[in-house]
């Protein structure tokens, strides 16, 4: 029977860690803020903004909410940005995506200046992660690197299969497992013997948008399994990618939905926060 990898207990401690961190940078006059931006009101969107603003005010920075019309013109977001960029107190900004169709999420992400890109999107961010220099990271494959060292797993040498080529899961959390000096096998919609190859993981990593697709047939006895997925079932139950109760049995660990992964890229949110605190603002 495994282990369930307990993301909000991880993510508390995380929380906790950078409350003391904060505090300390405040006694050296250094403090910053989140500037949040959204543009419509989609309830999914409306708690996340929640949530990060919640985290901000635990861990003791100011987050900024900015809360724009769905019609907000492209232009009309860019140029908010762009004052943001030229704001010293604002250490960090973060556009709530999905945007609106009529505004294109490329440019948005892109007219992030790189040095307060605490999401980890911006192409600057994703170049320095691919050759390993210092920046932000993406924050939900951070988290799931965290899961795993604070939760005692080895990752070294070991064979990690991800399910999913996104920009925001998929390949830096493909990139950061070769960081950790684990073998990488990344999987997609058009890749053939999915269940055969998922079968050699012993670090299985499901990111792939399909609600309880994953069964035991897809995991090795004793692999690690975690779930990025996050679903409404037809009982309107939270469910992941992973079917939780079929996979548990054969699974040495394995993340549940809620309280798994999604806890995780909160606080490694603010993880970036701080670290744009401390690093001061990078032109």
């Amino acid at each position: 029977m495994a282990v369930i990898i307990d993301g909000k207990k991880i993510s508390q401690q995380i929380k906790d860690e950078l409350k003391e961190k904060v505090a300390a940078l405040k006694a050296e006059g250094k403090t910053g803020a989140l500037a949040v931006i959204q543009v419509g009101a989609d309830p999914a969107s409306s708690v996340y903004v929640r949530n990060k603003k919640n985290a901000c005010a635990y861990i003791g920075i100011d987050s900024l909410a900015y809360e724009l019309p769905e019609e907000t013109k492209e232009e009309e977001l860019l140029q908010l940005i762009q004052e943001l960029n030229e704001k010293e107190e604002v250490r960090g900004i973060l556009v709530q995506l999905p945007l609106p169709g009529h505004i294109n999420e490329d440019k948005v992400i892109q007219a992030i200046s790189p040095g307060k890109d605490v999401d980890g999107f911006h192409p600057q961010s994703v170049g320095a992660m691919t050759i390993g220099e210092a920046g932000f990271v993406s924050c939900t494959p951070a988290g799931i690197i965290q899961l795993l060292k604070r939760s005692d797993i080895e990752i070294a040498g070991k064979h990690c299969v991800v399910i999913g080529r996104s920009n925001i899961v998929g390949k830096p959390m493909a990139l950061l497992m070769l960081r950790e000096n684990a073998t990488v096998t990344i999987t997609h919609s058009k890749t053939r013997n999915l269940p055969e190859i998922c079968h050699q993981a012993d670090i299985l990593i499901v990111a792939m948008g399909k609600p309880q697709f994953i069964g035991a047939e897809y995991v090795k006895e004793g692999a690690v399994v975690i779930d990025v997925g996050i679903h409404r079932d037809e009982n309107n139950k939270l469910c992941g990618d992973v079917r939780f109760d079929e996979v548990m049995p054969i699974a040495s660990a394995i993340t549940p939905v809620p309280g798994g992964v999604g806890p995780m890229t909160i606080a490694m949110l603010m993880n970036n926060c701080v670290q744009s605190i401390e690093e001061g603002q990078k032109k």
